[in-house]
C-alpha cells in the first residue's frame, strides 16, 4: 500500500484567532527550518517505500519560496519511490501568492492547489483574522488557473458568530461560480486556548445555536449535490470522484503516512508517532543528526477498532463490513446489530449493501453516533 508524505510548514504572517495548529510568525528562521527539513528527509529515507501523495500543509506553505518546494520534491524523489502520477498538494493563502510565484510552484511539481479562502464576506474574513480580502481571493483563483492549476480546491468555514444561513448560502454560491475541483466546507471549531475561544468564554462572541449549524450543514450538502459535486466525506466535496483529496483519504482509510516538520504526525502499521512541536528543538536535533521525536503510541486492537469506526464513518461510502471483520475478527452484525437497527430506524444508516455508512442526516451527528458504536464494544 502506497504511503503519503505530509510536510508541516510552521509559518504564518499572522496567526488566525481560531487556529491551534503549531506555527510561528517570525519568518527570519524559515531558511533554518528548510535546512532542517532536508536533514529530516535524509534521516528518514526509505528508497523502497512507494509514495503516491505529497501534501504541504501548515501554517502557510505558500510562504515557502517555490524553489524550496521544488528542492523538497527533488529530495523526495531521491529518498523515496515517488509515483510519476503522484498527487502533490500545497495549501495557499490568497494573501501570500502572486502570478509569478504560482507559475514557479507549478513548474516545481505542485499539481494540486488548495486555497484557504474561508469566506467571501469581508466581515467573516475580519472575524477569522485572515490577511486577504474577497477581491484577493477571486484574483488568486484566476492567477492559479492561469498558472496551470486545473486541480484547484477551495476551503470555506461556516458556523461563525453572527453568520446567517443567507450569508453561508451566498458564500457557497460564490464558490460554485468559480467551479473549483474540490470544496472543503468546515464547521468552525472552538479549540481550547485560542483567542476566539477566549472571546466566546468572555461573552464577547456568541457562537450560533446547534440547530442553526445543522441547517447550514444540510444546505451545504443539498446545494453542492444539485451542483453535481460528489459528497465523499463529511466536510469534503469533489467535482468528480477522481478529484477527491487522495492524500486526506489516507487518513480516513487508516492508510500509512509520514509527517515531516515540527508537530507533524505519522501513522504506520498500528503505530502513531509525532515530532516535537518546537521549531528550535526541531532544528537543533536535526543539526545533531537525531530525529526530533516527540513521542509515539502503539494502538491496541481496541483503539484501532474505534479509530476505524470513527474515520470510516466520516466517508459517504463508509467502510466495508467484510474487510472490517477480516481485519479485526469482529462479527459486525453480532456486535452492532442492535445499534444498526436503531440507526436505520432513525434514518441515519445508508442502504449500501456490504457496507456500513451514514446518511447525510447521520453525518450531522457523526460524533455522537461514533460514541454509540464505541459504547457497544
Amino acid at each position: 500500500m502506497a504511503a503519503g508524505l505530509y510536510f508541516h510548514i510552521p509559518f504564518c504572517r499572522r496567526k488566525c484567532p481560531y487556529c491551534d495548529f503549531y506555527s510561528r510568525t517570525d519568518l527570519t528562521v524559515l531558511p533554518s527550518f528548510l535546512d532542517a527539513l532536508q536533514r529530516e528527509l535524509v534521516l528518514r529515507a526509505e528508497p523502497d517505500l512507494a509514495v503516491d501523495t505529497v501534501y504541504f500543509g501548515g501554517g502557510t506553505p505558500s510562504l515557502c519560496p517555490p524553489e524550496a518546494v521544488g528542492e523538497i520534491l527533488a529530495q523526495v524523489k531521491s529518498w523515496f519511490s515517488l509515483s510519476e502520477t503522484a498527487e502533490i498538494t500545497l495549501e495557499a493563502n490568497p494573501g501570500t501568492i502572486d502570478a509569478d510565484g504560482l507559475v514557479r510552484l507549478r513548474a516545481a511539481g505542485v499539481n494540486r492547489l488548495n486555497l484557504g479562502i474561508q469566506s467571501f464576506r469581508e466581515e467573516g474574513l475580519r472575524l477569522l483574522g485572515r490577511i486577504h480580502n474577497r477581491d484577493e481571493s477571486l484574483a488568486a483563483v484566476a492567477k492559479a488557473r492561469a498558472a496551470g492549476f486545473d486541480n484547484l480546491g477551495l476551503d470555506l468555514i461556516y458556523g461563525l458568530p453572527g453568520q446567517t444561513l443567507h450569508d453561508w448560502r451566498s458564500d457557497l454560491s460564490q464558490a460554485l461560480a468559480l467551479r473549483p475541483s474540490h470544496l472543503s466546507c468546515y464547521i468552525l471549531t472552538l479549540e481550547s486556548g485560542t483567542p476566539m475561544t477566549c472571546e466566546v468564554q468572555a461573552g464577547r462572541l456568541r457562537p450560533p445555536e446547534e440547530a442553526h449549524v445543522v441547517a447550514m450543514f444540510e444546505a451545504t450538502a443539498s446545494l453542492l449535490k444539485k451542483a453535481g459535486y460528489d459528497h465523499y466525506e463529511i466536510s469534503n466535496y469533489a467535482r468528480s470522484p477522481d478529484l477527491r483529496s487522495h492524500h486526506n483519504l489516507k487518513y480516513w482509510r487508516f492508510e500509512p503516512y509520514l509527517g515531516f516538520g515540527p508537530g507533524a504526525h505519522s501513522y504506520r502499521e498500528g503505530v502513531r508517532s509525532w515530532n516535537r512541536a518546537d521549531l528550535e528543538l526541531y532544528c537543533q536535533h536535526l543539526a545533531e543528526g537525531r530525529r526530533p521525536a516527540g513521542g509515539q503510541e502503539v494502538l491496541s486492537v481496541a483503539q484501532q477498532v474505534l479509530e476505524a469506526l470513527l474515520l470510516g464513518l466520516r466517508l459517504t461510502e463508509g467502510f466495508s463490513i467484510a474487510a472490517f471483520e477480516a481485519r479485526f475478527g469482529i462479527d459486525v452484525q453480532a456486535t452492532f446489530g442492535g445499534l444498526l437497527h436503531q440507526l436505520a430506524g432513525e434514518g441515519c444508516l445508508a442502504a449500501l449493501p456490504g457496507r456500513c455508512a451514514l446518511t447525510v442526516k447521520g453525518m450531522r451527528y457523526h460524533n455522537s453516533i461514533a460514541a454509540r458504536f464505541a459504547a457497544t464494544l
